[in-house]
């Protein structure tokens, strides 16, 4: 727990360092060197760099984390899985339901993905520092519901929040995809072949109107986990243990530099009241301990499931606000569903405040209960 920790204290860092340049006499030079695009023949944007081609890594880490769980983790058994993925679609289900109440039939209605999402490092971060004593149990729990709930969201991401689709391009990166997979089953470990179909399936996606970080996620599942004819570690399990420090200590906290800067003004902090503004909020710290604290209520009255050793259905209504800490993959969906729209930034804001509504509320209730 110690790295998520740190991680989740430099996101913090991040996050109020963007936000006071923003609002400092630097702002406009600071939204400049984002927005400017860079002479690499694309005409992106440093920020369009980070979000699409940055980001990429860090998806990959998630989709390794994803099949190494279920491959040997805590979604691996049927029955312990059951208890954190009927959490995390619940998790996801009643805010994305309680963001469409609020904005029902407005332009802003296409937001609904945003407050599904968890932050994995920034949730554990906070429940570690907040309740060093709390159950084992509740951090396993909760590990397993965040990598479900980055599954729910990678499929979102791919889904509902594409563009225009180019079918050749697309068909193009399903082929060199399912040649990676071919590797894997025979138990290819040679690090450039996937390197090179993972940069082959991005540019495919990115020409073909799916969010091409999404190439990071099919990579992650396309590697072999079992050892090699050598006897080392597989390969996934190798690069994502290389990986995963980068991930959490360079990238995430370069997408929180990028991404969190918000003007702390009247008007900025007016969006709050407004209808995705109440939606993303009312959704992440009010909609996630619901959503969690429901479906893992259900199950166990209807005995399909019990509950961990040592462990109440306090806790679950306690690490359901955790949960509701959306931070990094809510503000990517944003940046998604609002894209070069003046609602991103109220998006944001209500990102923020939330997140750290659910990591004070959160973070306190485990610890009392903890202790």
């Amino acid at each position: 727990m110690k790295r998520e920790s740190l991680s989740g204290l430099l996101l913090i860092a991040c996050a109020i360092l963007a936000m006071a340049i923003s609002n400092s006499p630097f702002g406009p030079v600071y939204d400049h060197w984002l927005q400017a695009p860079l002479p690499a023949g694309t005409h992106m944007s440093l920020l369009h760099w980070i979000n699409d081609a940055v980001m990429a890594v860090f998806f990959f880490v998630v989709g390794a984390e994803v099949k190494r769980e279920f491959l040997y983790g805590e979604l691996k058994s049927r029955s312990a899985a059951m208890l954190p993925m009927a959490a995390a679609l619940g998790g996801m289900l009643a805010p994305a339901a309680i963001y469409s109440v609020f904005n029902a039939g407005l332009p802003t209605a296409g937001g609904w993905g945003i407050p599904m999402a968890t932050d994995i490092a920034f949730s554990l971060g906070v429940l570690s520092l907040a309740a060093p004593r709390a159950p084992r149990s509740l951090v396993v729990f909760l590990t397993a519901l965040a990598i479900v709930d980055d599954l729910g969201g990678i499929v979102v991401i791919a889904v509902f929040y594409a563009g225009a689709l180019n079918a050749p391009a697309l068909a193009g990166g399903l082929v060199v995809w399912l040649l990676m997979l071919a590797a894997c089953r025979r138990n290819w470990q040679q690090p450039w072949l996937y390197a090179a179909g993972g940069i082959l399936i991005w540019l495919a996606f990115f020409y073909g109107g799916i969010h091409p970080t999404m190439a990071g996620v099919l990579t992650g599942f396309a590697m072999p986990a079992v050892p090699g004819k050598d006897g080392r570690e597989g390969l996934l399990l190798r690069a994502e243990h290389a990986l995963t420090p980068v991930s959490a200590f360079l990238i995430m906290p370069i997408f929180a530099l990028a991404n969190a800067g918000i003007r702390l003004d009247l008007s900025g902090l007016s969006g709050l009241l407004s209808a995705p503004g109440l939606g993303i909020f009312a959704g992440l710290v009010l909609g996630k301990p619901l959503g969690i604290g429901l479906a893992v209520w259900v199950l166990v009255s209807l005995k399909k499931a019990s509950l961990p050793d040592g462990l109440t259905m306090r806790h679950f209504w306690a690490v359901g606000l955790v949960a509701g800490i959306g931070f990094t993959m809510s503000l990517f969906i944003a940046g998604l569903a609002f894209p070069a729209s003046p609602v991103l930034m109220t998006a944001k804001t209500a990102i923020i405040a939330a997140s750290l509504t659910a990591a004070v509320l959160g973070g306190f209730i485990v610890n009392r209960i903890s202790q």
